[in-house]
């Protein structure tokens, strides 16, 4: 059992399988017609699988890197059943993925990160909000004090949205008026924190792509002023991406990369969506792990990430 076993119960199992329906259909149906009527793996078969997992939105450089590794394993065994190659292949996918740092796994923060600061960014429209109101629920049923810090003051609905979040969740927020400096928002945030002995801080930031060096400034600002009181933080930057857009989210995750130094994914929106496959793609080229995956609209849908358990997930279509 991985490590996220304790944290990762039935319940949890049952909503990824829920949530994870339209892309496993797609996924597993795809790997299904390649290997059917098949006895053995030979070039036609991975041909077939190549295609199978381009069109599951896997990403051209991830198939690429599973067929080699496949390839790999006929040379050396000279002949590999079809019933061989799926768990073949579900090991090779759960190896592409990046494991978080065990002493940032779960909901509850490092005992020497104390705030554990957390800077959220992402582009308008990913369930960036969405996923910090999540994230302090998660945090606060886990026993933590957590403040929030409404750093996107480009737009009046995100203030007004995390607003909302932080009194449905029950956790204090610092914000500013529409049109403030951001940076500013977060240093009277992190104050807060240290005045109030809080554990956790989520801070939310402008998600504008258009302009990368106003981005890239703006995000080194709020850094700059998080490290005056604390020189270790953020502890974390989270990068939100939007799974249903396919390989669109692996690219925004490239250009994010360019311009800060993201440690931690959440991909939201993996239950309204058959792309489910580019979670692969992002974790392999990023070489970033996934912390949280979101299935679905409920509080609880938000969940740790387990490797283990999603590729479990893609490969079972009737558990």
């Amino acid at each position: 059992m991985s490590f996220l076993g304790k944290l990762f119960g039935k319940k949890e199992k049952e909503t990824l399988d829920q949530g994870l329906e339209k892309t496993k259909q797609g996924f597993f149906e795809r790997i299904s017609k390649v290997i059917i009527g098949k006895t053995s793996v030979d070039d036609e078969v991975l041909d077939q699988l190549e295609e199978a997992l381009i069109g599951a939105d896997v990403g051209v450089d991830t198939t690429l890197a599973i067929i080699e590794k496949i390839q790999e394993r006929v040379k050396k065994d000279k002949y590999l059943s079809t019933s061989e190659l799926n768990n073949i292949l579900q090991a090779e996918i759960a190896n592409l993925l990046v494991d978080a740092p065990v002493d940032q796994m779960g909901f509850v923060p490092p005992p020497n990160k104390k705030p554990f600061v957390i800077l959220v960014v992402g582009v308008n429209g990913v369930g960036k909000t969405t996923t910090i109101g999540k994230l302090a629920h998660h945090y606060k049923v886990a026993g933590n004090e957590v403040i929030l810090g409404a750093a996107d003051t480009f737009r009046a609905a995100a203030v007004d949205q995390l607003t909302i979040w932080s009194e449905r969740v029950g956790v204090n927020i610092v914000k500013q008026n529409m049109g403030s400096d951001p940076s500013a928002v977060a240093f009277d945030t992190i104050q807060s924190a240290i005045a109030k002995n809080a554990d956790v801080v989520l801070i939310d930031t402008a998600g504008r792509l258009h302009n990368k060096a106003h981005l890239m400034d703006e995000l080194n600002k709020i850094k700059r002023v998080i490290q005056k009181q604390l020189p270790e933080a953020p502890h974390e930057v989270l990068l939100v991406l939007d799974g249903s857009t396919g390989q669109n989210a692996l690219e925004q995750a490239k250009q994010f990369m360019a311009v800060t130094n993201v440690n931690a994914l959440a991909i939201t929106k993996l239950d309204g969506t058959a792309k489910g496959g580019v979670v692969l793609a992002i974790a392999h080229q990023c070489k970033i792990p996934v912390k949280y995956i979101g299935v679905g609209e409920q509080i609880n849908d938000l969940l740790l990430f387990d490797k283990t358990e999603f590729v479990d997930s893609l490969f079972s279509l009737n558990k």
